[in-house]
């Protein structure tokens, strides 16, 4: 039977997470049920509960969400129903037919997708679902929550009355209104409402001369609030068929309540079904938030969290965009106890508050931060000694409440038992207190129990040494800064880093060498020792971290080199086959060429067909025939080569294209004159202009003279410039 404390729950913080779900909850009762989260005693509720979550998490991610669940509490309603010949007012009734269709309809949707949340619809199988409350109150009560005026005959009569009587009303009083304005009696307002009732203003100077019903008057009194006479009657009439109406609707409302108690009990279970879905939804949420998953849940006694997050820490971190350190904690039959030393300031407590709430939460139905690769089994108690817990009601010290809580650790501690302990044997002499704290150690390493400690005693970290099932863990610390690297590391104890710590912080390096000499040497020397270890520590952490990066990029550059290999390979193989494609052509052309060369001398034709005909067949006889999928598959090859050579072609014509689109800056061509030494533009030769007629020039070149448009020619002295 599982059953865990009170104080376990305050020690671990489990109410700050029960309030972050209540917050994403939509309902008030969700929100109190949410509060109201415990361990489960049966582990068949457990894992359905578990289950359920889970299914709602995956909703997140798939295309058949939840549909809303959302309701406003009928409680009030449920109590008035219970008692007899009670009826509730119109809007009680509108609540519950929006209950009954919301539960209708999530019950219809979790048996429609029973395969995606066969857990959540196990749950819903357990409500009734029927149309009959909705059909009732809809009979009656319109989806504004107005009764209906054919809720019945009698109603439908007197509203219909009454809608006369108002027009009546109205049009005896704009008569009067009409009439008495004209007269000049009335106020700038003209009218108004006293009482619900309409009535002339009136000037007080005029209110005898005015006929009806003073029903007040303003403030200053200059106006008077008047109901005309011919209205009276009217409105006489019509207060009447208002009370009738009033007398009707509440026995309509009598006997609607009549109709529905007898539902009270499925709208009890309806209100608790939706309310139930609203917590899964708000533990869902919360999930979503801390990346929470089920992990395995095993009967073999073991507990193994890796990568796993505090989820208060994770989402506190997360708000000030600062980074969570997971741990891997691993707790079994051949490691029963983990003793974790080092340094205050280094996450021991954490960490040991980590592995609680975790298996805590698991217990209560609700998703934990770890990798999907973890696994635990379920504790029958979960028993904490965390914080100073000195008792201020009870006359207790510190180290008294504790001696109190060890002997109900000693009771209660089984096989099936966590135990977590802060700072254990701390409150007394050191000496003293370690011993007994070595014995209550040694007490719950017999009975078999699981359990996490944190201390500074060194007899503890020596006899978790020495215990065959027990080991030591140490926070690690940066040998250098000696910061703390929120990393828990097992196998090894953890030095309190007293006296480095202390240089650290300015005190004097006297002090600290006085101080040295106040305790044993062997106490400094151990310590010293364990300093020393976990710096080593530290640096191999450090160096494999650093060979697991040099492997990575080994491992990375390895597979780059393999592709320049496979495509060197490959080009080689392709020159290769171009090479002895070739040199067969080149042998043929020879043969070709010798065969040739005899037809020349001896002109035989039927020796060159037979000698061309042969080299046909010997060619012929190498060459194999292609199956049509081999056909096929050179054809396609010839396409892509063909589609690639026309995307080339393109690209290389719209290069070309482009640079026939930019602008070519041409030179100021010069202005030719007699005696200029010119050429052609596309010559050699070089003469002189001897005259110029319109636009052509006749050019002397020695020998002979030519007439040339002067477009065509150009200046010697600028083709050298």
């Amino acid at each position: 039977m599982i059953s865990i404390t009170e104080k376990t729950l305050q020690d671990l913080q489990f109410p700050t997470v029960l309030e972050t779900i209540s917050d994403g909850c939509n309902t008030d009762i969700g929100k109190e049920k949410a509060l109201q989260i415990k361990p489960f005693r049966d582990k068949e509720e457990l894992m359905q509960s578990l289950m359920q979550t889970s299914e709602y998490v995956s909703s997140f991610q798939n295309n058949n969400a939840i549909p809303n669940h959302g309701f406003d509490a009928i409680s009030h309603e449920i109590k008035f129903l219970a008692i007899e010949d009670s009826f509730l007012e119109v809007g009680s009734f509108r609540k519950i037919a929006n209950l009954s269709a919301t539960t209708n309809v999530l019950l219809n949707f979790l048996k429609k997708f029973d395969d995606y949340y066969p857990n959540l619809n196990a749950r819903a199988s357990r409500v009734e679902l029927t149309k009959d409350i909705i059909t009732a109150i809809d009979a009656i009560v319109d989806k504004y929550g107005e009764i209906k005026d054919n809720a019945s005959p009698a109603l439908a009569g007197i509203r219909q009355n009454m809608n006369l009587v108002r027009g009546k009303v109205n049009q005896s009083f704009g008569t009067a209104l009409t009439q008495y304005n004209s007269l000049g009696y009335l106020d700038d307002i003209k009218e108004s409402f006293v009482q619900n009732r309409r009535v002339l203003a009136v000037l007080a100077m005029y209110r005898r001369k005015v006929k009806g019903s003073i029903l007040g008057s303003s403030k200053t009194g200059s106006i008077a609030y008047i109901e005309p006479e011919t209205t009276l009657k009217y409105s006489r009439e019509l207060a009447n068929l208002e009370y009738e109406e009033k007398e009707e609707i509440t026995r309509i409302l009598k006997n609607l309540s009549n109709v529905i108690r007898p539902y009270n009990p499925l709208l009890i279970e309806y209100q608790d079904f939706l309310s139930d879905i609203d917590v899964v939804a708000g533990k869902a949420k919360y999930a979503n938030r801390i990346n929470g998953i089920l992990p395995t849940i095993t009967e073999e006694r073991r507990l193994f969290f890796r990568e796993a997050y505090h989820p208060i820490l994770y989402l506190n971190n997360k708000q000030k965009k600062e980074v969570t350190h997971p741990q891997t904690i691993e707790l079994k039959q051949e490691n029963r106890i983990i003793v974790i030393s080092g340094p205050n300031a280094g996450g021991k407590t954490i960490s040991l508050k980590t592995v609680g709430l975790l298996q805590l939460m698991l217990q209560s139905g609700i998703l934990i931060p770890v990798h999907e690769r973890s696994e635990t089994f379920l504790f029958d108690r979960i028993l904490t000694d965390i914080g100073d817990n000195q008792s201020i009601e009870n006359h207790l010290s510190t180290y008294s409440y504790r001696l109190k809580n060890m002997n109900y650790f000693l009771k209660k501690c089984n096989h099936k038992t966590m135990f977590l302990i802060d700072e254990f044997g701390t409150g007394s002499d050191p000496e003293l207190g370690g011993a007994l704290a070595e014995i209550f150690l040694e007490e719950f390493y017999h009975r078999e129990a699981f359990g996490i400690i944190t201390t500074h005693y060194s007899n503890l970290k020596i006899l978790a040494n020495e215990l065959p099932y027990a080991t030591n863990a140490n926070m690690m610390f940066d040998e250098k800064s000696l910061e703390p690297m929120y990393k828990l590391a097992l196998g090894q104890a953890g030095s309190s880093f007293t006296f480095e710590v202390a240089q650290k912080n300015g005190i004097p390096f006297g002090l600290i060498n006085r101080a040295k000499k106040k305790i044993e040497v062997g106490k400094v020397r151990f310590d010293k020792t364990i300093a020393t270890l976990q710096k080593e520590r530290s640096k191999l952490e450090k160096t494999s971290l650093n060979l697991k990066e040099e492997e990575t990029r080994a491992r990375e550059e390895s597979k780059k080199m393999e592709n320049i290999n496979t495509k060197i390979q490959q080009k080689l193989e392709s020159y290769q086959e171009l090479y002895d494609s070739n040199q067969k052509i080149i042998y043929i052309g020879q043969k070709i060429d010798d065969i040739a060369e005899k037809y020349f001398n001896n002109k035989n034709k039927k020796e060159l067909i037979g000698e061309f005909l042969k080299i046909v067949e010997i060619e012929n006889s190498k060459r194999k025939k292609a199956t049509p999928k081999e056909v096929k598959a050179k054809v396609e090859k010839q396409k892509e080569i063909i589609a690639e050579v026309q995307v080339k072609v393109e690209e290389i014509r719209k290069e070309k294209k482009e640079k026939k689109l930019k602008p070519v800056v041409e030179k100021p061509k010069p202005i030719l004159k007699v005696g200029d030494r010119v050429r052609m533009l596309d010559g050699r030769s070089v003469g002189s202009i001897d005259l110029i007629e319109k636009n052509k020039a006749t050019v002397n070149y020695g020998i002979f003279t030519s007439k040339v448009s002067l477009d065509e020619l150009e200046l010697v002295e600028a083709v050298k410039k």
